[in-house]
């Protein structure tokens, strides 16, 4: 009534309208559902970013046109060494793939505006080698992922990792796949079972505990599984702890036991461990031949859709910044790009 008095009929009726107008565009506007983050960075914290990114419609079929996307997710301390190789694997191919990555908070890329990866960076925490600060990384890449409704595929990479196929052969080998690629093996000894405490009991017995690769390939009903996970998660915080290496143990084994089915239990990144330690070996620009290479995309064999096949990884790592030169000087030989 103040505000008639004062204002006049014509201009409240009018800014209600706007207002309604507004709200009901907004509201009933598909492409609002479905427009991916205008920027990755945010202030949700892990359980509302968690929470948000595992929504999951009912309905398969999607009322629009929807092409699939592979996000590459790196998790890394900072700089992306071998960026420039990304850069050129990544050309020409951009309505199939996103790029996140998780640094250090305190870190702040200098990509320029050019860069396929300026302005990737999610919001992080630290991380610490074999604590479950690893995990949430991993989750954390994968929700923010999430958020975007293109992405059906999500690779977990390192700042060391490379491709080894062009990228029309990794896209059509991941998404004609129907398993997800992520080891999930049964180990005895001090490395495997050994590493389970009985107090997971009885979420965890240790007939279902398993081992793999932290270096993963996951379809997005695997990804939401991992993201929403409420059940498991606080008994490998509690009960794997250092000597334990959670992040070897925590994906395998909870998706083992949910999911069996969809695991191809084998991981499309190839890491040397014949040197033995407590890490991979580390390839230089001496090690990077063509020979190198053949070894590892011709001398193995595997299993892909239920038949045997030689093409078993379309990564490798760990590859020490010095090796970049000869690695773009050869990409089109070594890879096809």
């Amino acid at each position: 009534m103040f505000k008639i008095r004062y204002l006049g009929t014509q201009n409240i009726i009018s800014g209600a309208q706007t207002l309604l107008q507004s709200c009901f565009q907004e509201s009933n506007s598909l492409q609002n559902w479905i427009e991916p983050p205008s920027t990755y960075m945010h202030t949700l914290d892990d359980s509302e970013l968690f929470w948000r990114a595992s929504f999951v419609p009912e309905i398969k079929e999607y009322p629009f046109k929807r092409s699939p996307k592979i996000a590459f997710m790196f998790l890394t301390r900072g700089p992306l060494p071998l960026a420039p190789l990304w850069e050129r694997f990544f050309k020409g191919n951009e309505e199939f793939y996103t790029i996140y990555v998780h640094t250090m908070p305190s870190y702040r890329a200098n990509f320029s505006t050019s860069s396929v990866f300026y302005q990737k960076q999610v919001p992080s925490q630290v991380v610490e080698w074999g604590m479950m600060s690893m995990c949430d990384a991993e989750r954390r890449l994968l929700a923010n992922a999430l958020l975007d409704i293109s992405n059906e595929w999500f690779v977990l990479l390192s700042e060391a990792c490379i491709p080894l196929q062009r990228f029309s052969i990794i896209y059509h080998y991941i998404s004609r796949s129907r398993f997800s690629f992520m080891g999930a093996f049964d180990e005895p000894g001090p490395y495997g079972r050994g590493r389970y405490d009985d107090k997971m009991l009885p979420e965890v017995n240790i007939d279902q505990w398993r081992k793999g690769s932290q270096w993963f390939e996951a379809n997005r009903k695997l990804a939401v599984d991992i993201i929403k996970d409420l059940k498991y998660y606080p008994k490998f915080e509690q009960f794997c702890t250092p000597d334990c290496y959670v992040d070897e143990h925590y994906f395998p084994t909870m998706l083992t036991i949910e999911s069996p089915y969809l695991l191809a239990n084998r991981t499309l990144t190839y890491v040397d461990w014949s040197r033995g330690g407590a890490h991979p070996a580390t390839f230089e620009k001496n090690d990077v031949t063509l020979e190198f290479f053949r070894k590892i995309q011709q001398h193995h064999t595997c299993v892909y859709n239920n038949q045997p096949t030689s093409v078993c990884f379309l990564f490798a790592r760990k590859f020490a910044p010095n090796a970049l030169d000869i690695l773009l000087q050869n990409s089109a030989q070594f890879f096809g790009y």
